[in-house]
C-alpha cells in the first residue's frame, strides 16, 4: 500500500490541525504510536469532535511507522461499517517514506476504549456486554467478509484496547496499522515473519508457524470476549 493518491480527499493541512487541537494543548493519551488529542474541526461544514494521533517526530523522521499509517488511511477511507471506526482525516508532510508529519483524525469515541471499563467492578450490565460484544463481532465480520467480493482484512491485533465505545456504547473495532489484506480464496491469506499481535490475544498457531489467518483475529475476539465474561484485562494478570 504504496500510494495515498485515492485517499487525498481527507488530507487536511498541517494548520488546521493544529487549530482545532488547540496547538496540541488538548493531550487525551498516548501510546507506542505518539500521543492523542481531542479536538473540533469543522467538517463538511459541521462542527465536530474528533480525535487526533499524531505519531511521534522521532518515528517520523527514522521512516518508522510509515507502513501502518499508510495501510490505516488506505484501509479506513475505503471500507466503511459503522462498527469500524471512522477515519475523518489526515496530514502528511514529506515523501512516502519519511513523513515530518503523520497525523490521523478519527470520530471522537466518547466513552474511550472497551479495556478501561474491564479494569476493577465491571459497570456494565449484561444486557450491555452483550450488545459490545456484537457490535465488535459485526465490526470483525464485515473486515473478514464483506469489504468485497474478492478481498477480506484481517486486523492482526483485535484486543479491548482496540475496541472503542462511542454513542450509546456502540463498539467500534479501531486501529488497523497491522492489519493485511488478502484474497477470499486464500485461506493463509498472509505470511508474516514476526508476529506482532498483543502477546496475551496472540493465536498460538500464528505464534508458532508466522501464518496469519482470518482464525487469528477469531482467537484474539475470543480473547476478548473471556474479558468481557470475566470483567478482567487479560494482558495485565498474566
Amino acid at each position: 500500500m504504496a500510494s495515498l493518491k485515492e485517499s487525498e480527499h481527507l488530507s487536511l493541512p498541517f494548520p488546521v490541525i493544529e487549530a482545532a487541537t488547540k496547538k496540541f494543548t488538548t493531550f487525551i493519551g498516548s501510546g507506542g504510536y505518539g500521543q492523542v488529542y481531542k479536538g473540533e474541526l469543522s467538517l463538511s461544514g459541521e462542527l465536530r469532535t474528533v480525535v487526533v494521533k499524531r505519531l511521534s517526530t522521532k518515528e517520523s523522521k527514522g521512516g518508522q511507522g510509515v507502513n501502518e499509517f499508510l495501510t490505516e488511511i488506505q484501509l479506513l477511507s475505503r471500507y466503511k461499517h459503522p462498527n469500524i471506526v471512522s477515519l475523518l482525516g489526515f496530514c502528511h508532510q514529506g515523501d512516502e517514506k519519511i513523513f515530518q508529519q503523520k497525523i490521523l483524525i478519527y470520530e471522537y469515541a466518547e466513552h474511550g476504549s472497551l479495556d478501561t471499563y474491564l479494569r476493577g467492578p465491571c459497570m456494565f450490565t449484561w444486557k450491555q456486554r452483550i450488545n459490545i460484544c456484537i457490535d465488535a463481532a459485526c465490526g470483525r465480520d464485515h473486515l473478514h467478509n464483506h469489504v468485497s467480493d474478492n478481498h477480506r482484512v484481517i486486523h492482526g491485533d483485535i484486543k479491548s484496547g482496540n475496541i472503542l465505545l462511542g454513542h450509546n456504547w456502540k463498539a467500534m473495532i479501531a486501529d488497523l496499522g497491522l492489519s493485511k489484506r488478502g484474497l477470499t480464496t486464500e485461506n493463509d491469506s498472509y505470511i508474516v515473519t514476526h508476529p506482532c499481535s498483543t502477546y496475551a490475544y496472540l493465536d498460538p498457531q500464528y505464534e508458532i508457524t508466522g501464518i496469519l489467518t482470518k482464525e487469528s483475529d477469531i482467537y484474539s475476539f475470543g480473547v476478548v470476549l473471556f474479558e468481557v465474561l470475566c470483567g478482567v484485562v487479560l494482558f495485565e494478570v498474566i
